[in-house]
């Protein structure tokens, strides 16, 4: 009992780093929402309210992050809703944590009862690994105004984050948790759209990692179907089969930024949405959907009307095929633009800045009264102090420039080139099995964060963050070395075993054929082993011993 004691608190003591971590991220939280207590207002957001106090699809977005509201809407209050967000923005902090700490724990384990013995580092490096990469996550003060802002982002990036985990969480996956990561990535593209084609990066990943047909079937399964459910409920509503009225807006609006119609020539009838943006300060993409140069004001139905919907995805598919490479230009720029060192003025001269706390109350009437409906006499942008001066204090000191993510992606990329030697071999395909098993899932989703919203929308600020909490799960297990056997396994196995004891010789006795018969059906066979050898593999032996059951399904 006492050595059982001991050895939790040794493992509670290790954990000391994070924790540290994590009471820092706690405490500006909570001053975040001592200092205001009402969300942080944005273009998007009264269509978030809206749906979510009629209970309904939203015409331009689907419901996910409105349904989240709906639930939290008993209790009538607006601080509880940005409580509930930064718990999950802490969340998100402590699963990059487990998932870097256990593939720490598996690269370097301890011995027999959690006794580190003349190992004794081991004991301490998992968490000094992880630590690091929850920083990015947990205290850079854009992310904490991210949880703040009444905005779908900061529970997308939970709910991928958390999909990714499942799939992670097991070298050779169950169905359940290929289940688990499929309904999560529904979940996450059904409050943001971006997250559709990210289940593909999941099921790569899952056959690099040789999950199984049944875990592969579930988890494409478990993502289908709430997409289908969603799609049959927004029919019941309005009478199409679609997640949002408006979809192919939003890549028209990228295609402003190059197109030309004297190269596209488009149809007579497509030549009102040549692009025209009068206000040097906007960017195309904010100024023919948002200013008086937008088309859509022409349009019977504005944004969400089927005809304006229909033209803005004709016109840009003809952009896009009669321009491939200005697309592919404006694609990487924007690209880019997530690992400038200083953030600019765009999309417009005030966009990037209601990512910010502020320092004054803005306020307007028609935002009072949707934010009544929700929670009475609640939503007003206040400004509390001391409270407020303490998070504007943490504002001016804890940014992380974007160039940190582009350093974390780099790494991430060439940090599994180490492994070239593996076990005192050179195998030249070592990093590339390593970092395709491991870093590969996170490092894809990371990127894919940053690619998708420059290649059918548009670039902004807040698409950044959500990338963050992947290239740091990436970094981590590309660093980290493969699964290995405990100290005392492997001074066990490398030592040889001792010949059996001839048995005694017994004397010769006639078996009837039904005795035989059963004896031989009680015989292991070359396809199956013994009862003695049916051994249960430890967590933090499963990739180490993956080659014995490459492919096969979990229970």
């Amino acid at each position: 009992m006492r050595e059982t004691v001991g050895r939790a608190g040794r493992s509670a003591l290790a954990q000391t780093p994070f924790a540290c971590v994590l009471a820092v991220a706690i405490w500006i939280r909570y001053a975040a929402v001592r200092g205001y207590p009402a969300p942080l207002w944005f273009g998007d957001s009264p269509g978030y309210l809206r749906a979510a106090i009629e209970l309904k699809p939203g015409e331009t977005r689907p419901s996910g992050y409105p349904f989240l509201l709906w639930l939290i809407k008993p209790f009538h209050s607006f601080t509880v809703m940005v409580s509930v967000q930064h718990a999950l923005g802490v969340l998100t902090g402590v699963l990059v944590y487990v998932l870097v700490y256990r593939a720490a724990r598996a690269a370097w384990p301890l011995g027999p009862g959690g006794e580190a013995g003349r190992w004794a580092w081991r004991a301490w490096a998992p968490a000094l690994v992880a630590t690091p990469l929850t920083l990015p996550v947990l205290l850079p003060v854009h992310q904490v105004a991210l949880e703040h802002m009444l905005m779908s982002d900061s529970f997308f990036e939970f709910l991928l984050l958390a999909s990714v985990t499942a799939a992670l969480w097991r070298r050779r996956l169950t169905w359940w948790l290929g289940g688990l990561a499929g309904l999560l990535a529904a979940c996450a593209a059904l409050t943001r759209s971006a997250g559709l084609p990210l289940i593909a990066v999941i099921l790569v990943a899952m056959l690099l990692r040789r999950a199984g047909w049944r875990a592969c079937a579930v988890a494409t399964a478990t993502f289908v179907l709430p997409i289908v459910g969603y799609m049959s409920w927004f029919h019941a509503e309005y009478g199409e089969y679609k997640l949002a009225k408006a979809n192919s807006i939003w890549l028209y609006g990228r295609t402003a930024d190059f197109a030309d119609c004297s190269v596209i020539k488009p149809e007579p009838e497509l030549r009102v949405m040549c692009p025209h943006n009068t206000d040097p300060r906007m960017s195309p993409a904010f100024g023919v959907m948002w200013t008086k140069d937008s088309p859509f004001r022409d349009i019977p139905g504005w944004i969400t009307g089927p005809k304006a919907d229909k033209m803005a995805g004709d016109f840009a598919k003809e952009a896009i095929l009669a321009q491939p490479g200005d697309y592919a230009r404006v694609v990487v720029r924007d690209t880019l633009r997530s690992f400038e060192w200083e953030r600019k003025p765009y999309p417009t001269p005030w966009t990037w800045l209601q990512y910010e706390f502020p320092r004054g109350e803005a306020w307007d009437d028609d935002q009072a009264l949707l934010a009544n409906q929700y929670a009475p006499g609640g939503g007003e942008t206040r400004v509390v102090r001391p409270w407020a001066g303490t998070v504007l204090t943490y504002q001016h000191n804890m940014v992380m420039p974007g160039t940190f993510l582009g350093i974390l992606l780099l790494a991430g990329l060439v940090a599994a080139l180490p492994h070239v030697r593996s076990q005192g071999r050179w195998r030249a395909l070592g990093p590339v099995r390593h970092w395709g098993t491991g870093a590969l899932l996170p490092w894809g989703m990371s990127l894919a964060l940053l690619v998708i919203p420059a290649a059918t929308a548009d670039f902004d600020y807040r698409y950044v963050l959500p990338a963050v909490p992947f290239a740091c799960v990436a970094l981590g297990l590309a660093l980290l070395p493969p699964p290995r056997k405990t100290p005392t396994e492997a001074t066990t196995t490398s030592e040889p075993a001792a010949p059996p004891a001839p048995a005694p010789e017994e004397p010769a006795t006639v078996e009837s054929p039904a005795e035989s018969a059963t004896d031989a059906a009680d015989q292991p066979t070359a396809d199956e082993p013994a009862d003695d050898e049916r051994v249960d593999e430890p967590v933090g032996e499963e990739k180490s011993k993956a080659g014995k059951g490459a492919g096969r399904d979990g229970d």
